[in-house]
């Protein structure tokens, strides 16, 4: 099953600071904050039409949850706890930021029932945190997470690419950082600019460009790869896109079907080690593929197809349904290569 959450925003809610690229309101679309009722009925109507909800979880998002004030935290976890105890829900998943953590509060989480806890650690480098006035540290970060999993809690860690001030270096290398306190989850979101915010500013100012989207698709189709060939499930690439994301953003590498364009650049940059690693010459080739991925061994518009073309490959790709779903079939002249993706 892929992940599944009902999601409740908490917009701003208990942050105390203004990230310079940060207006929630607008990339959530939601102007209030949800009451206790409202996380029951999110619940009761999700069970309907989720199959398998017993294996979702109820998600807190958009907001530093264990910051806000103790007595409505409370309240919402009240709301959703007997769900989770009656076993309609598998658990409860909230994002917070790294300085949120306290022992106190994890205990108090897990009397509630909170499985899975994500935390906004966007960068790993403390410069870009300055940068963009997140207010913690790359140390805060890595203390969080380890107390967090220790704990028994699922961990999640949320990073951005083209922050403010940030390469696509440093974006590998919080990457590498992320990985290495183990997470079960990671969530990856390009940098967008959004209105009313300190980064439009500096984006009309042209103190601050944004990634175009080619580049963007490039450095987070290494990163899926990354994380995925450690284990690591990459469950969001890029924003949800909601009218009020639309109406919103001023600038950045957004896409309605992000994700795909870097599952399908990932493909590509996995073909060519294929071709080049055993030598297969340039000229005509049939790939063959499960009908599962083939749309993205294609690419958005052929992309992919276009790619080889550039490359000296005149390719067609067919799918063929007695092949595993990451295994690949290369036809060419002086040689058939079968492998995996």
């Amino acid at each position: 099953m892929r992940h599944a959450n009902v999601a409740l925003f908490v917009p701003h809610n208990g942050c105390p600071h203004q990230c310079s690229f940060c207006n929630q309101r607008s990339i959530t679309g939601q102007q209030t904050q949800p009451a206790p009722d409202d996380v029951r009925a999110a619940a009761l109507t999700a069970m309907q039409s989720i199959p398998c909800a017993g294996q979702a979880e109820i998600a807190f998002f958009g907001g530093s949850f264990t910051a806000i004030e103790r007595g409505y935290m409370v309240s919402l976890l009240d709301a959703a706890a007997p769900f989770v105890q009656e076993g309609r829900f598998s658990g409860i998943r909230i994002s917070t930021r790294p300085d949120a953590v306290g022992d106190d509060v994890l205990a108090l989480l897990k009397k509630y029932g909170v499985t899975s806890i994500e935390l906004g650690a966007q960068s790993m480098e403390d410069r870009v945190l300055a940068m963009n006035g997140r207010g913690h540290t790359a140390a805060q970060v890595e203390d969080a997470a380890r107390r967090i999993r220790a704990q028994g809690f699922s961990l999640g860690l949320q990073m951005m690419t083209g922050l403010y001030g940030d390469t696509p270096a440093g974006a590998e290398y919080t990457a590498r950082r992320l990985a290495a306190l183990e997470p079960d989850t990671v969530r990856i979101y390009p940098t967008i600019v959004m209105r009313g915010t300190e980064l439009e500013e500096k984006y009309r100012s042209e103190a601050y460009r944004p990634m175009a989207l080619e580049d963007a698709v490039e450095l987070c189709s290494r990163l899926l790869a990354f994380f995925e060939d450690r284990g690591i499930r990459v469950i969001r690439l890029g924003l949800h896109s909601t009218p009020e994301l639309e109406r919103g953003r001023v600038a950045g590498p957004w896409h309605p079907a992000f994700r795909e364009l870097c599952e399908s650049k990932r493909m590509f940059l996995r073909l060519m080690e294929i071709l080049e690693g055993n030598q297969v010459s340039k000229g005509t080739i049939g790939i063959k593929v499960n009908p599962k991925i083939q749309s993205k061994m294609v690419g958005q518009k052929r992309a992919n197809l276009d790619r080889l073309r550039e490359r000296g490959y005149s390719a067609r790709v067919t799918a063929d349904a007695t092949l595993p779903e990451h295994t690949v079939t290369i036809a060419a002249l002086e040689k058939d290569v079968t492998a995996c993706f």
